[in-house]
């Protein structure tokens, strides 16, 4: 009787992949983050540096990661054939309109909100998985208020701070009083602590989902961290960025490994070739050799159009091509990444 309850009351870690690609997820990315927010804190004349570097391995790398899904076989592409040739000019012809009713700020206004849900949607999908893993309750209340309120928080007090400048560009952001700024921490801390004590609770009666909790606490960090403790939001940004950008890498190539089963697929030959255990390093490369060219591409393009355009048309075309590729990624990533379909929650072993 007493081995039966423990077995009922026990669950799973609830590894995604293991100890140590887990930590990897968990940890080492959220280490390489607070290190880099710790460098351009100490070195600010250094953060364009870091800026750049971070674009070209992580931030353009993890946009082509996306298109692993979309172009790499057939099958993909005829499935997402709208997302791949139509979305993107419906997003360029928005982009353009928003700038022409507006001006340019409405594009960096945007991205700075846009961007926040998207990291806070992010890591609620890979919280949902980890959940799942470890046998939790889809629909737990407490979780999911954890998972949002200090993102709430943060993006509150980045609008009570009012910065002229994001990302070297003018922004405008929502008029919030720190009156809302107080009573948003002050509803952050009383669920965070309602969880901490939840998983406490948990871990006296050997029930605590180990993965789950230590990924939900890498998430309060981060976020707060980004968005709370570093004022200056250039640098907070970077935290979360590189976060970001490194779980959507490391998300995607799970899931395409997990596609093929380790096993190269006649039907997907090149992409499930690159997608094996073995080939990790020629799948990373592969993607960074794409981003490099393309980007380096786009930019030579917009180089030699803007000296021409401006003569015509004030059109800032970098700010706009850059935020049409990044609220095309926004939208793409809402559609295909939703953990209720089938087909994903068997590529990420939660099927069940």
């Amino acid at each position: 009787m007493v081995a039966s309850s423990v077995a009922i009351n026990a669950r799973p870690t609830g590894w995604l992949r293991g100890l140590s690609f887990d930590a990897t997820y968990i940890f080492g990315i959220l280490g390489v983050a607070l290190v880099s927010g710790w460098f351009v804190i100490a070195k600010p004349d250094l953060f364009p540096a870091v800026f750049v570097l971070n674009g070209w391995l992580l931030g353009y790398h993890h946009v082509v990661s996306t298109f692993t899904r979309l172009t790499f076989d057939r099958e993909s592409f005829d499935q997402h054939r709208f997302l791949v040739l139509w979305l993107p000019l419906i997003v360029v012809a928005g982009v353009i309109l928003a700038w022409a009713a507006l001006g340019s700020w409405v594009l960096t206004t945007a991205y700075l909100y846009w961007q926040w849900w998207h990291y806070t949607r992010q890591s609620y999908g890979v919280s949902r998985i980890y959940g799942r893993k470890a046998g939790l309750p889809s629909n737990d209340l407490l979780t999911r208020l954890t998972i949002y309120a200090v993102p709430v928080w943060g993006i509150l007090y980045r609008s009570y701070q009012a910065p002229d400048k994001y990302l070297f560009t003018e922004v405008k952001v929502l008029p919030v009083p720190f009156s809302l700024v107080a009573v948003a921490g002050g509803f952050a801390l009383i669920v965070t602590t309602c969880w901490l004590l939840e998983q406490i609770k948990a871990l006296s009666e050997g029930r605590l989902a180990v993965a789950h909790t230590l990924y939900m606490c890498s998430h309060l960090v981060v976020f707060g961290v980004g968005y709370l403790l570093i004022s200056e939001i250039n640098h907070g940004w970077l935290v979360l960025n590189i976060w970001h950008n490194s779980q959507y890498i490391l998300t995607v190539w799970m899931f395409n490994n997990n596609r093929f089963k380790n096993q190269p697929d006649t039907r997907h030959r090149f992409l499930s070739h690159i997608s094996q255990r073995k080939n990790i390093f020629s799948y990373f490369a592969v993607c960074l050799v794409i981003s490099t060219v393309f980007y380096g591409a786009l930019s030579a393009t917009l180089n030699w159009l803007s000296p021409t355009m401006a003569l015509v048309t004030t059109l800032p075309l970098f700010a706009v091509v850059y935020q049409a590729i990044n609220f095309h990624h926004y939208v793409v990533d809402a559609i295909i990444w939703k953990v209720r379909k089938k087909t994903l929650r068997q590529n990420f072993g939660i099927a069940t």
